[in-house]
């Protein structure tokens, strides 16, 4: 009897998938062309980025989940879904390196009536120009006649406790009608609700959009919290005010910079083969360069603050507290610690930092010593700069104990901290 489904791809996406599989009852299998990728996980060892953890790892293992780096399984199951990275690449472009090593790998042993689901970020028209080119090359078979071919972008917001698989709605576009209801009968076992999109393009077009909001909202409010600092403004109250808005207002907070593995994206750019690149999004390359100024911008505050109280940043000892893209997970995708780290260290700062799911932590090929005593640590360091807000941080007992506190987050009490 041959498994319901295979993910391709064991990283931030696609291990979360294979586990709400798992958890639904699918007989799902993991590829990962990384034989340490698959060795650690057989071994019940979760993945460094936090994606799952080591708990729902074991329960994976004991439903019957199994992780290969053998591509002969693929051609075993009934649904295979591309979760292979497409990190950013040469001027803001999808590095698509690896998702057509995966295409090229499946294409191999790829079977008639196996319905083929692609959920790696990609630019419009990456479906049909990089993938399906692939896998009819590679196999001899047709998509939508031989096999259905389908998009459906990875929507996970990891860490949320709240929305998981079950209840963020899926969305979906097919090659061809059939296409769209073959995946949609499968992600149907896994979530409440599809929405099914025109074509593959309008699911990849979604998800571009999804992103570029993000980026471009933060871009904003960045921006604002600048101009706030210059004319003595409290940008937090700003936003306080402004969110209660019932209408035509949703609040996004500012901060040291944009991580993350979802990056603001210019069709333009991003074009695949044979797709006509778009007109380019303006917008979006501004809000680039806006959050991309961020870490420099936070590290000349820092130096600003320290000047102000009568030291300089040569040899001033800065201590750095969260060092990941996100509060409450290991992962240190794009997270603005780095460049920031590496502007300080520039100026003649030393650093240290502290972290709790972070044990070691370089920036350029330099480790960064980890303070292991927390409050000793920020009580010593001339400067304390927060950021990443972890919900460990007692932030009020931090800023009593700190000689001096930048918070990029505003998550300090009102009056404790120096805010961004």
């Amino acid at each position: 009897m041959p498994a319901d489904l295979a993910v391709i791809g064991l990283g931030h996406s696609g291990l979360p998938l294979a586990r709400a599989a798992t958890a639904a009852g699918i007989d799902t299998i993991g590829f990962d062309p990384d034989p340490r990728t698959v060795a650690g996980l057989a071994a019940g060892r979760p993945p460094a980025d936090g994606s799952v953890s080591a708990a729902a790892l074991r329960r994976m293992l004991s439903r019957g989940f199994h992780a290969t780096a053998d591509p002969a399984v693929l051609g075993r199951v009934r649904t295979v879904v591309l979760s292979a990275a497409t990190p950013p690449g040469p001027e803001g472009s999808l590095d698509l390196g690896p998702l057509r090593a995966a295409a090229r790998t499946l294409a191999a042993v790829l079977r008639p009536r196996t319905t083929v689901v692609l959920e790696s970020a990609v630019p419009p028209g990456g479906t049909e120009n990089v993938l399906r080119p692939l896998l009819e090359e590679g196999s001899g078979l047709r998509a939508g006649r031989d096999f259905h071919l389908a998009c459906a972008p990875g929507r996970l917001d990891p860490g949320n406790r709240t929305h998981d698989h079950a209840n963020t709605p899926q969305v979906i576009g097919g090659l061809t009608p059939a296409c769209t209801e073959a995946a949609a009968a499968f992600f149907g076992r896994l979530t409440d609700k599809i929405v099914r999109a025109r074509g593959p393009r309008e699911a990849e077009a979604a998800a571009l959009l999804e992103t570029n909001y993000r980026q471009i909202n933060i871009a904003l409010i960045n921006e604002m919290a600048v101009l706030c600092h210059d004319i003595g403004v409290d940008v937090w109250d700003v936003i306080r005010c402004a969110e209660t808005k019932p209408f035509g207002f949703h609040a996004f907070r500012p901060g040291p910079g944009v991580g993350g593995h979802g990056v603001a994206a210019d069709p333009g750019r991003t074009a695949g083969p044979g797709g006509a690149p778009g007109q380019p999004l303006r917008m979006v390359e501004l809000a680039r360069e806006v959050n991309a100024r961020m870490p420099r911008y936070v590290a000349r505050r820092a130096a600003a603050l320290l000047n102000e109280h009568g030291k300089s940043a040569r040899g001033a000892r800065v201590l750095l507290l969260g060092v990941t893209y996100k509060p409450d997970l290991p992962d240190l995708t794009g997270a603005p610690a780095a460049e920031i780290a590496a502007r300080l260290r520039d100026l003649g700062a030393e650093l240290s930092y502290h972290d709790p799911y972070v044990h070691r932590w370089e920036t350029a090929g330099r480790p960064v010593p980890r303070a292991e005593a927390l409050y000793e640590a920020a009580g010593a360091a001339d400067l304390t700069v927060l950021l990443q807000n972890h919900r460990t941080y007692d932030l009020q007992g931090l800023a009593a104990k700190a000689q001096l506190l930048l918070d990029t987050r505003g998550a300090s009490p009102a009056g404790a901290a120096h805010r961004l």
